[in-house]
């Protein structure tokens, strides 16, 4: 029975998918083809003549409606093809491929750093309410969260790589030496650590204070309590029982926030210096280069909707009650 229910769920998640996708492919060609610019006179290159210009847009589908145009996107996307760049003359899937694993690099590690240094502050916060060190983490969490990242990521280069030259100031390796092995391994670390402690921190703040707050509910339940009556110390009751439950919205956080570290990286990896998708992103629309504007849009939705898809499958399964309702 379990199983027919959670089947059920599983195939109406899905569902859910292919509408999501196709609403925003839709909304994303309609907003990159009212963006302004003629993608035409920047495939022809500059001093190109009206001539050329209509050659280019004859040659790249421009000049047919816009309806028309969408639907041999699709048709073309249905095949895997997310078009030709314009300003790079080679496939789409070959620019995000180059600079993809790069971005996964960065918000990989920001996702775990943030995850393992939220809940473990989150808990210490959540054994002594209303001390100082509650206070302390609180106030902390409260401030970094505030921060933009666009604005941190400036301060630390200033403050960390400039001041002190604890960090490089950008780049993800070093172009005056040649590191092989495992010298480029650290080399890569080396570069990678302050952008992704910058991506990472407003994150910690969030799942501190969620885990804080899921904590403290769950501490008050009578099953803790029960557990205490019997015996079980205050420490052990709640690591055997109340973080379970406490973790289930920490673990919807940060499913749900897994695409917005990929396009938070967007600024990350500008003021970085960082070969990842988002500088990609940042060039191709400086370029007005729609069909790398929306693969990467493509590529990031796709990430939002399956992260989250992935977490209420999760969810379900850590309590098969989510899947009943």
């Amino acid at each position: 029975m379990l199983w027919a229910v959670n089947r059920r769920y599983v195939v109406r998640r899905l569902l859910q998918v292919v509408p999501t996708v196709l609403g925003i492919v839709t909304l994303s060609f309609a907003l990159v083809h009212l963006t302004p610019g003629d993608p035409a006179r920047e495939f022809a290159g500059e001093g190109a003549d009206q001539a050329q210009i209509d050659a280019a847009r004859s040659y790249l589908g421009l000049d047919r409606p816009v309806p028309e145009q969408f639907t041999t996107y699709l048709r073309h996307l249905l095949h895997g093809d997310l078009g030709t760049s314009y300003a790079q003359r080679m496939p789409v899937t070959e620019v995000i491929g180059i600079r993809l694993s790069a971005t996964l690099l960065l918000t990989g590690t920001a996702l775990v750093v943030s995850t393992v240094a939220g809940v473990g502050f989150g808990v210490l916060a959540a054994r002594r309410p209303l001390r100082w060190l509650d206070n302390a983490v609180s106030t902390a969490s409260l401030l970094v969260y505030s921060l933009p990242a666009f604005w941190l990521a400036q301060l630390a280069i200033m403050a960390l790589a400039l001041k002190v030259h604890l960090f490089p100031a950008g780049g993800m390796t070093d172009a005056r030496e040649a590191y092989t092995g495992l010298a480029a391994a650290r080399d890569i670390a080396h570069h990678l650590a302050l952008p992704a402690l910058v991506l990472a921190l407003s994150e910690t703040a969030l799942v501190v204070r969620v885990t804080r707050a899921g904590l403290l509910q769950q501490a008050g339940q009578e099953y803790v309590r029960s557990a205490r009556a019997k015996g079980l110390p205050q420490e052990q009751a709640v690591a055997r029982h109340a973080l379970p439950n406490a973790l289930l919205p920490v673990l919807t956080i940060v499913g749900s926030r897994v695409g917005y570290l990929v396009s938070g990286a967007v600024l990350v990896e500008s003021v970085f210096g960082w070969p990842g998708l988002g500088k990609a992103l940042v060039d191709a629309a400086q370029a007005g280069d729609h069909p790398v504007i929306l693969g990467m849009v493509l590529l990031v939705s796709a990430t939002v909707v399956t992260a989250n898809l992935a977490t209420d499958m999760a969810c379900a399964w850590i309590d098969p009650r989510i899947a009943a309702r």
